[in-house]
């Protein structure tokens, strides 16, 4: 058995270390706070929109601590700064169950940002960057269906507990259950590199050096972020990420949306948990079907397959078994955003400076999380239905087809210009 373990390469241990923390972080966190809106606002008399400001104070947040984020990184012990960030970000979590008025989730909502944007959003990348030259792909797929896999197993126990032991109660569980988890696991097996161990990343000794002829020429090829950014194709590239956010902001609406026309907070459990699986298959299918039909034509079918669960969930909600299936549909087609992000902005601008062009695109997706969750919460507030924010959806959805049309349009003059070099 000993010699079976020597046999594993260290990288795989590291991945495994990931898996449980960004699952963890992600499933049981971040994914589940949806469940908890009604109970809060019905217990403390809150408007659901007013709650949901909490999510854009999370966003804004977010936003301003990436780049500081990155530096901690790159600077201080890994392991040491990975514990500090899961105890801000489940430690605020739990401290939710001891509020009493909306401006304690506001509060809160800043550190349990500040240590998501480390757990959940650097820390994977930089480190399979770190770990892997071979499977890179496929570790980045692994670790960000984790989210979902564990999120189908925590969504439903959540749902329980808030109906068995309370909100209160669900949030100091949760929040003390993933820093008892996740602070052992991280400091078992996480390691910044390889050189800590005395290794090599994993696969460093197939890469051959016309491989890494072909890999430099690669990574020099595209545009500029000075010409990529006053393109066309840019423009639309950040409309994608907006309209894309804002329709996978909806996950944290489905609980209440489910509860409002009639079901319970468990079935609203179990149907968020379908939407797990979902983000699970969606997370995998995405990124094996880009390699085979390409990005373009990949993002374009996740769109139109988004109209199908949408449709649903306008035409016949109050079926509870179109209505989990929907839910899960909705799971599978958001996945997409994880995978094709990246992979749209490699295909429309190249690699030449690939971190600058796509650290500005994902703007998008801040604003849509500071403006779509309390758009959501307050249209329903006003109308006391979400049927009008599913009509903009279906919309965005459709409107998203025509962002990645016009997308490539203007990759086209990019090119016709000599400016893809």
């Amino acid at each position: 058995m000993s010699e079976l373990w020597k046999k594993i390469h260290y990288a795989w241990w590291v991945l495994f270390g990931l898996v449980v923390m960004v699952g963890a972080a992600k499933g049981g966190i971040m994914t589940t706070g949806g469940l908890f809106l009604t109970s809060v606002t019905e217990d403390l008399g809150i408007g659901m929109g007013s709650l949901t400001l909490y999510f854009s104070i999370s966003s804004i947040v977010t936003m301003i601590s990436l780049p500081f984020a990155g530096k901690l990184i790159a600077k201080y012990n890994i392991r040491v700064l990975l514990v500090a960030a899961v105890i801000l970000e489940a430690g605020s979590f739990a401290m939710f169950g001891l509020m009493n008025s909306v401006w304690g989730w506001y509060l809160f909502a800043i550190p349990m940002a500040m240590g998501s944007v480390i757990v959940t959003q650097l820390a994977g990348p930089v480190l399979i960057n770190n770990w892997f030259k071979k499977h890179r792909g496929l570790a980045i797929g692994i670790m960000v269906a984790a989210g979902g896999l564990i999120g189908a197993f925590l969504q439903p126990v959540a749902g329980n507990l808030i109906a068995s032991a309370g909100w209160r109660s669900t949030y100091i569980i949760l929040g003390v259950g993933v820093m008892a988890v996740v602070i052992p696991i991280v400091l078992i097996t996480i390691r910044k590199a390889p050189q800590q161990k005395g290794l090599q990343p994993y696969g460093m000794e197939d890469v051959k050096q016309k491989d890494l002829l072909k890999v430099s020429t690669t990574t020099n090829s595209g545009v500029s972020t000075a010409v990529a950014k006053k393109s066309s194709a840019f423009i639309f590239l950040l409309i994608f990420f907006f309209f894309d956010t804002s329709i996978a902001a909806f996950n944290q609406h489905v609980a209440p949306f489910a509860m409002g026309i009639g079901y319970d907070i468990k079935f609203a459990g179990n149907a968020m948990g379908a939407w797990s699986v979902g983000v699970v298959i969606g997370a995998l299918f995405f990124g094996f079907l880009s390699d085979k039909i390409g990005v373009r034509s990949t993002a374009t079918a996740a769109m139109l397959l988004g109209l199908v669960p949408v449709g649903i969930l306008i035409l016949i909600p109050e079926n509870p078994i179109m209505f989990t299936i929907a839910t899960g549909l909705y799971g599978f087609v958001v996945a997409s955003l994880g995978t094709l992000g990246p992979l749209l902005t490699t295909a429309l601008f190249g690699n030449k400076e690939f971190s600058q062009i796509y650290g500005l695109a994902i703007t998008g997706l801040a604003v849509a999380g500071i403006v779509a969750l309390p758009a959501y919460g307050f249209i329903f507030e006003i109308t006391g239905s979400y049927t009008y924010v599913l009509y903009a959806i279906f919309v965005m959805l459709i409107l998203n087809v025509g962002s990645i049309f016009f997308a490539f349009r203007g990759k086209k003059k990019l090119e016709k210009a000599g400016h893809w070099n």
